[in-house]
This record gives C-alpha cells, sequence and structure tokens, in this order.
C-alpha cells in the first residue's frame, strides 16, 4: 500500500468513528418531532426501519429544515412590515407583534424549491364580514 491510500483508510476510520458517535447520540436526544409522528410519515412513504436512530435523523433534519424556513419567514415578514408606512404601522401594532401570513411562508418555502399555492378563501376577502351595503365592489 502506498502512503496515500492509508492517510485515506485512516480519514475513513474517522469518519465511521465521527458517524458512530453521532448516531449513537441521536439516542440520548429527544427531538421536538415525536418519533411515532416521524415514523407514521416514514411509513405512509413506504419507508421501514427498526432502528430508532434513523427515525431519530429524519426527526433532526425535519426540526431543521422547519426552524429554517420558520426564520427566513420570519425575516420575509419583517421586510413586509418595514414596507407599511409608519403612520398606518403605529395604528396596526400597537403591541409590536408580528403576523406572520401565508406570503411570508410561502416566499420562505420557494427558496427550499418549494412552491406553496393556496386557494383564496372567503375569509381573505377584505369585505369579509362587512354589510352588503356598505361594501365597495
Amino acid at each position: 500500500m502506498n502512503h496515500h491510500s492509508q492517510s485515506s483508510e485512516g480519514r475513513h476510520d474517522d469518519d465511521d468513528s465521527s458517524l458512530s458517535e453521532f448516531l449513537a447520540s441521536l439516542m440520548d436526544f429527544t427531538p421536538t418531532i415525536p418519533d411515532e409522528l416521524v415514523e407514521h410519515y416514514l411509513a405512509k412513504s413506504g419507508f421501514q426501519s427498526p432502528d430508532l436512530r434513523l427515525t431519530r435523523l429524519v426527526a433532526v433534519a425535519t426540526q431543521k429544515f422547519v426552524a429554517e424556513v420558520a426564520g427566513n419567514a420570519h425575516q420575509h415578514c419583517k421586510a413586509r412590515q418595514a414596507t407599511i408606512p409608519k403612520d398606518k404601522r403605529d395604528k396596526q401594532q400597537k403591541d409590536k407583534r408580528l403576523v406572520l401570513t401565508m406570503e411570508d411562508l410561502s416566499k420562505a418555502l420557494h427558496e427550499y424549491g418549494v412552491n406553496v399555492r393556496h386557494q383564496e378563501y372567503f375569509a381573505d376577502s377584505p369585505s369579509t364580514g362587512m354589510d352588503p351595503a356598505t361594501r365597495d365592489e
């Protein structure tokens, strides 16, 4: 064996031990998404494994994805709020809470290649709940 293949094998062993340590640590980790829920959706997609570490790995990846999308949607929400004229923004948000919209979430998901199109619901109409005689249509 030449020196190159020996160092390559050494790195491979390090990678294997790191992976083994990571997978073992998953057994001590309690993910936000319950194992039963992950197992349900894995089974629904045709995947089954008796190895709980794989279920936890999917849960961790899902949790990370959801957290990133939520963070990006929050940034879109803040950017949208910043475009509202200050006088209207002050009237709308005396308590300073941000309101996440489907538009914010759609923009965030689009960054990950997920395109969301939602139907306009009756409640999405600006005239919802108004007396028909006072509507500006």
